[in-house]
């Protein structure tokens, strides 16, 4: 197995979504690697948690990333969460990433929840998705 890839990964599904029209004019710069201290804006996007299986065979090392993106608001209703939930969706399967090491075989969306959060104010979607890389 390689687990080398994941960073270079990480990168690049961060660079396509802040670099998304379609998502920045939804929720402005509010995507996040790491929540920032303090308050958070209305809507925003974080890059989650992730589970990697090993999928090496005869030509090579590889991976499939399972990972997972939020979107978080607390618009009341799951609309506006929803409009953004597929702007990411939109932004991400089967995009033509460039990775800094390896290279991506597949990225397609694999399913979502959607859930009020908290003290039932906040509106949270997970996406998760899968990757399929190769690590050259």
């Amino acid at each position: 197995m390689s687990y080398g890839v994941a960073s270079a990964l990480q990168t690049a599904v961060y660079q396509r979504l802040t670099t998304d029209p379609a998502l920045t004019v939804l929720v402005g710069q509010a995507i996040y690697d790491a929540l920032p201290s303090g308050t958070l804006p209305p809507i925003y996007v974080a890059l989650g948690p992730e589970v990697a299986r090993d999928k090496s065979d005869k030509t090579g090392a590889g991976a499939e990333h399972e990972f997972t993106i939020s979107v978080v608001t607390d618009a009341a209703g799951f609309a506006v969460a929803k409009e953004a939930a597929a702007a990411v969706s939109d932004a991400l399967v089967d995009a033509p990433l460039l990775l800094m090491r390896g290279t991506l075989v597949s990225l397609n969306f694999y399913r979502a929840t959607a859930a009020r959060v908290g003290t039932n104010t906040l509106r949270q979607i997970n996406l998760v998705f899968r990757a399929r890389v190769e690590d050259d």
